[in-house]
Order: C-alpha cells, then structure tokens, then sequence
C-alpha cells in the first residue's frame, strides 16, 4: 500500500504533516513529520491529536507516544528533539482502526502553521462567467470571511495565477478564441495565509474552429493515489486538465467470487475531504451520505458537465477474478450494474470499462475460459446495462502471430462495445534486467526491436483485421518511463545490470520526474529516450504525445487515452498534448 497524505495541521515556528504509510483494513502504519518552519532552533516538540473511538496507537518509534481516551501524544526522544530551522524528523507508529487524526497540535499550537487565533479566510464564492469573448472574459465572486480580515484574491486560469486583487471581479484579456479555460478565486488575509479555492467555473472563449465531435480524451484515476501518490480529483482542475478531457476511468474495483466488487472502500466513497482538499472548496461532513473519491467526482461532473465517468474493474492484480466470472456471465453483469448503480452513487457513473488481463491469455495469473469468454462478457454487458450506458475494455496490444490478440474474440465483441482502450505501453521493459534496452511504447517497429509485433502500429492494424472499427479504438499513452541501470550505451539495444531506481518500484518511474531528473536526448519510433549516468529510460514527452496524436488522427482512430493523470506535472503538460494533438 502506498502512503494516504492528510493535510498538514503545527505552530507559528513548526509544522507536523501526518501520512498512512501501510493500510490492511482493521490497521494501519502511520507517520507524523515534524518540520521547524522559523527562524530559531527548536529544543524539543510535542505532537497531540485525537482519533475516533475505535482507533489507537498499538506501538510507536523515534518517539514516546502516549493515549488517554481518544487523545494521543507523541514526544520528542533524547537524540532528535533538537531542530534547525528548515530542519525536519519523522517519527511512526503502528495502530488498529481507520479513523483519520484530528485537532493536531504542536507544542500546543495548530499543526497547520496558522499562528493562535488567527485562522485562514473562507473560499470565496464560485466565481460566475461573463462577456466571454474570443478573447477575454469578465469573472465575478462573492466575498471570503476572515476574522482578522481579508486583504486580496488571487484568480487562477488553469491553476495558475494570472492576477492578485482586491475587487471582486477581474477582466482576463488575451486569451485564444475556441479554446477552454478553468478560473478559481483563493483568499488572502492581512498575513498573507491563502484559505481554499471556491468551486471552479469552466469557460470556453467564442471563436475558432469547432471542437471534434467524437475525439475521446480519456484517462486513469487510481483510487490509489489519495495515499503516498497524494493525488486527488481536484488536482484534476488545478493542473488545468479538466477542460481538455472528455471522460475519466476511476480504476480499480475488484472481480472476485464471479462478482464486481469494491476495490478500496475507505477512498472510494468514505475518506473525509477539506475544504481546501475539495474540487468545490467545502468540506465533507461526518454524516453526509457520501465522501470519499465518488463525491468529488460528483462536484467535478457538476463543474464539467463534460467529463464521464467510467468505473472500471480488474486491471493487473485483480484480473484473476475474470474466469470464474465467465462462468455465468450474466450474473456477473448483473453483480456489476448492482454496484455500479448503487443509489449512494448511481449518478457518478457514465459507463464501466473491464480491464481484464488477459482473456484465454496469462497476464499476473493464466486464464483458459476460452476465446469466446471475452465477447460473451461483453454482450451480457450490453444487455444489462443497455444502450444509453458506456461499455468499454482496456485490451492487450500484442500482436505478435498468435499472441494475445489472436487470443480472444475481440472483433466479434466489438458490437456491443462503445470502445477498446488500446494499451500501447510497457511492450518492454526492465523484467528483462539484462536488457536490452528498448522504448516501452514503441510507435512503430525499428531496425533490432527485441520483439516482433511489439508496437503500436501493428496493433492497431491487428484489431482492425479482425473487425474492430478504427474509431472504436484508442491509442494508449503512458504517463511514466521504464528504465534500466548499468547501461553504457546511449542508443537501444543495450545491455543492463538491472533495473534503474523508481520512487514507488524498480525500474519505473513518472514523467514529472524524468523530464528533470534524465531529460530525453533521443527518440526512437516515436517515443524518447534519454541516458543520462549508467541508467537508460524511456518515456513520452509533450512533442512524442504530440505526434502519436497525428498518427491516431491519421488512422481514423477514436481518440486517446492515458495511464495515469498522477504522473503529469501540476500544469497538465501530457493531457494538454493529448487535447491540442486531437484537435
């Protein structure tokens, strides 16, 4: 498990910022970070807060934790309670109980660095669109409330700031005709201390040519990735990409005992947002009906009526299910339309997307349900859900002569499915530890490809021979590189010592980091490449995005899709890729 980040809460002169590192249900591994934010030394700190009924500290190190009741304090050991400032030290624990920390204090003030009494602005009002032009629009908001006062605004477009003001409304001039932007409104007190966005409000300038009607613009968002990742819906809109998407993947729930399942309740539908967490800018509350992931998508939805949202099931761990499933497909469509439109959350979905790897084909386990399995899936699908509802797959890109395309019958399933997301990455890759080294989403074939049929292109042209429309299918991007180390050779086709070092695991890593840590300096079938020291990666940038949306284009295709919006940077470079290569 990766680790959940709740919002930092600590004095005028420190911070401490929780994490949950290990998460198995009925306990945890949690973390508190003890940061010296002034301008002289600390000699010793003292961290209290409270959990629910329920949930307790079983065991604790780097320091002397202590409960009574529902309050719990950590102090400072002999070794680390002295701090330079800029200076931090983390100290952990084990516990029982899901419940989230609250009322954090240290050395008896906020967690949070907001100074005693003097607490951060409300979100100004959602901010209201008018005399939108080709080249400007008028925004307009209701004021914040601070107890000490608010000085200013700050407007951000896209989730940057374009303006700092003390109106109530601001002009953005020079924009592009046609094109769509996001405005949000923070609130400044006479501090400086910036309080939550209010809800965001789309606009698109009049102009310019008309959108596509049908390019589809889709990507991953990995219920995971509230933990360690620290990655939510709102960073959807903060980084500017919810404007240039048009459906979203909310991955994974599970397929056991021949059922769609929950895959991770806690994120899904009951962790507790901040306002300053929220795609709206309000809080959830302890008794409202629904939180978690779902709510938020809610408030996207209602902010983009645009974007769909499909829930989708399996992916590489959870594919084992599938096969027993297969058994009565039927009453597996029916376990997922159940889930699916359950009445705490019916009106989040748009579709499902089955992510099964892979069909009479081995993936993490082997599967031997059959060729037919796969389209039999997907008719029971149909008829379940009906006609008004999405129905997709992520599909493997193998096509090799009788690999895992030639597996299963996806031509024929085609009929009953809205489309197939392609998944054109991780052809290679350090598995292979010795190499070679080789781009893991290859475009095209070139001269010493370790593997024929290993490209983007053959497997679009594969699909298509067995029946797959080209507009049901999409061309896959991912959002991250794959990478060896011991590696001598700047061009492909080297060999390695093993896999190169990844935040999260060997031989992976996302594209926000590989584009400073090791900068492309080469591409091969249209994807880049970089070596830089002993280790060679692989990965999409903006301008290899940028082609391979030429290519779609060029092959009718129905759009594109990507794996996973985590992975980008904070101003969206990939999806802005994806859109503008679309268009």
């Amino acid at each position: 498990m990766v680790g959940l980040a709740t919002p930092a809460e600590a004095a005028a002169s420190a911070t401490a910022t929780f994490t949950k590192t290990q998460d198995w249900g009925s306990g945890f591994t949690g973390s508190w970070t003890v940061k010296n934010t002034g301008t002289t030394s600390l000699s010793s700190w003292n961290v209290e807060w409270d959990y629910p009924a329920g949930t307790a500290v079983t065991s604790a190190w780097d320091a002397t934790v202590t409960g009574a009741a529902n309050h719990w304090t950590a102090k400072n050991l002999a070794w680390n309670g002295s701090l330079a400032p800029g200076a931090s030290v983390t100290f952990g624990y084990n516990g029982t109980g899901s419940g989230a920390p609250t009322g954090c204090k240290i050395n008896g003030a906020s967690c949070d660095g907001t100074p005693p009494g003097d607490a951060p602005p409300s979100a100004p009002g959602t901010p209201v669109a008018s005399d939108i032009t080709n080249t400007g629009v008028k925004i307009t908001w209701s004021a914040a409330t601070d107890d000490k006062g608010v000085k200013n605004y700050d407007v951000l477009r896209d989730g940057t700031k374009v303006t700092t003001t003390t109106a109530l409304t601001y002009t953005d001039s020079g924009l592009t005709a046609g094109t769509d932007y996001s405005y949000t409104v923070v609130a400044r007190d006479t501090i400086d201390q910036t309080g939550p966005a209010g809800g965001p409000v789309p606009v698109r300038t009049t102009g310019g040519p008309p959108p596509p009607p049908n390019a589809i613009k889709m990507g991953y968002f990995t219920n995971w990735g509230v933990y360690g990742r620290n990655y939510h819906v709102k960073n959807i809109v903060t980084s500017g990409s919810a404007p240039k998407i048009t459906h979203i993947n909310y991955a994974f729930g599970n397929v056991q005992g021949g059922k769609c399942t929950i895959g991770d309740a806690y994120a899904d539908y009951d962790k507790a947002y901040t306002a300053d967490q929220s795609v709206d800018g309000v809080a959830d509350t302890w008794d409202q009906p629904l939180r978690g992931n779902f709510n938020q998508l809610r408030k996207l939805k209602k902010a983009y009526p645009n974007i769909k949202v499909l829930w989708s099931f399996g992916g590489w761990t959870w594919s084992g299910g599938f096969g027993q499933a297969m058994q009565n497909p039927t009453a597996f469509a029916q376990s997922c339309y159940d889930l699916v439109e359950d009445p705490r959350w019916a009106d989040v979905f748009d579709g499902i997307d089955l992510d099964w790897e892979y069909p009479n084909a081995c993936g993490l386990t082997c599967d031997t349900s059959g060729a037919a399995s796969f389209k039999n899936m997907m008719q029971a699908m149909r008829a379940k859900f009906g006609a008004n509802y999405l129905v997709t797959a992520a599909v493997t890109a193998d096509a090799s002569t009788g690999g895992k395309i030639d597996a299963a019958d996806y031509g024929g399933a085609a009929q009953y499915m809205n489309w197939f997301n392609v998944m054109t990455y991780d052809f290679f890759g350090a598995w292979a530890a010795k190499g070679p080294t080789a781009p893991h989403s290859p475009l095209t074939s070139y001269t010493g490809i370790p593997q024929a049929g290993f490209n983007s292109a053959e497997a679009i042209a594969k699909f298509k021979a067995k029946g797959v429309p080209a507009n049901k299918l999409l061309l896959g991007i991912g959002f991250y590189g794959r990478g060896w180390t011991g590696v001598t050779q700047s061009a492909p086709g080297g060999t390695a010592t093993g896999p190169a070092q990844g935040t999260y695991e060997q031989g992976i890593e996302d594209y926000k980091v590989l584009k400073n840590s090791c900068p492309a300096n080469g591409t091969v079938a249209g994807t880049a490449y970089a070596h830089c020291g002993t280790n060679w990666w692989s990965y999409d940038t903006p301008a290899t995005v940028t082609s391979k949306m030429g290519w779609a284009k060029n092959q009718g295709l129905g759009g594109a899709f990507f794996w996973e919006f985590s992975g980008d940077t904070s101003n969206g470079e990939l999806v802005g890729a994806i859109n503008s290569g679309l268009n």
